[in-house]
């Protein structure tokens, strides 16, 4: 039988990747010095002169590779979070995990600042921790997808206390994590893009083996246990993957919100909630949106370069209010 959902989806991929093809080269070549087209091809072929390979190659190449790796990232883990909760207002931001990568990142930065080194890998643990904590405060005999969001939430204003008060009691330190706590590129290097790229290609190749767990979910749990899937062993598996993938993200780019949330939601509406389609399509996209809204947060607003973070809240908020208002996502 024609599925008629073939034609819009094969639509929506081609715009999708046409579209990051575009933003990528608008990238490279927009700032505060300007590059044309033809210069940023001559560099990445091997060519170009001095000022553009710095500008280029060493500047804004591996901050936009950053962007889109931090944007599918988070995007992918939303999906998953959704799914797995059957709840579209699952994200990483919402349930706690990027907080408790945000809360690990501040105390070894104004805290124990001799430690600042290990903040990639403390935001990544703190994340990775606190799902966890969310899964066995959540447990009774069972994970239900209600308890974990409920839990999440809980945890999530705990932790939101917790780093407020370290932020007033060393509140002369605070200036230097700042911009992380806002989500933020700048600054980033091939040094960084080395970090977590291993561990970016790790969860992307292990979210693959989550696209069918993810599908049999959404049918719900007795549904789920018919077809022979032990429902806690997936659920646990695709929670702890999500979590990964965020605390990956958070620990080179800071709290950068609403990616996950809105990012998978936008393509939900269009494509349907198959996990084959809808999880690649929701990376591509993440990583779009964060490559858009980083290039536009460093050379939009003149000399000062906004956190990346505070522009996609200002789209990504209001985007969501508005698709509450119309009454499109379901409770």
């Amino acid at each position: 039988m024609h599925d008629p959902r073939k034609k819009r989806r094969i639509i929506t991929f081609s715009v999708t990747i046409l579209l990051l093809i575009v933003v990528f080269f608008y990238g490279l070549t927009t700032g505060s010095v300007k590059v044309s087209y033809s210069e940023v091809w001559q560099t990445l072929t091997g060519g170009g002169n001095d000022m553009a390979i710095q500008l280029v190659w060493n500047l804004r190449l591996p901050r936009m590779l950053i962007a889109f790796l931090v944007g599918a990232a988070l995007a992918i883990a939303g999906c998953l979070l959704q799914g797995v909760m059957r709840n579209p207002l699952a994200d990483p931001g919402v349930i706690g995990v990027s907080a408790g990568g945000g809360l690990v990142a501040i105390i070894l930065t104004i805290v124990l600042p001799s430690l600042s080194q290990f903040v990639p890998l403390g935001a990544f643990l703190g994340a990775f921790g606190t799902a966890l904590l969310i899964y066995l405060v959540a447990w009774d005999k069972g994970v239900a997808p209600l308890r974990v969001i409920l839990s999440g939430v809980a945890i999530n204003a705990f932790i939101g206390a917790m780093t407020s008060g370290i932020m007033v009691l060393y509140s002369n330190r605070v200036q230097s994590i700042i911009s992380w706590m806002t989500g933020t590129l700048s600054g980033k290097s091939w040094y960084h893009l080395n970090l977590i790229l291993p561990y970016m290609l790790v969860g992307f190749v292990l979210s693959i083996f989550a696209i069918r767990s993810s599908n049999v979910l959404l049918l719900g749990d007795d549904a789920a246990k018919l077809l022979g899937y032990s429902v806690e062993k997936h659920r646990f598996f695709i929670i702890m993957l999500a979590a990964f993938l965020s605390g990956v993200a958070v620990s080179v780019a800071g709290l950068i919100g609403f990616v996950g949330l809105v990012v998978p939601h936008i393509f939900r509406l269009i494509i349907g909630n198959d996990y084959r389609f809808l999880l690649p399509m929701s990376a591509i996209g993440g990583a779009l949106l964060v490559g858009f809204a980083d290039t536009a947060a460093r050379s939009w607003f003149g000399s000062i370069e906004l956190p990346v973070g505070i522009l996609l809240a200002m789209i990504g908020a209001p985007f969501f209010l508005f698709l509450l208002q119309r009454g499109r996502v379901a409770s």
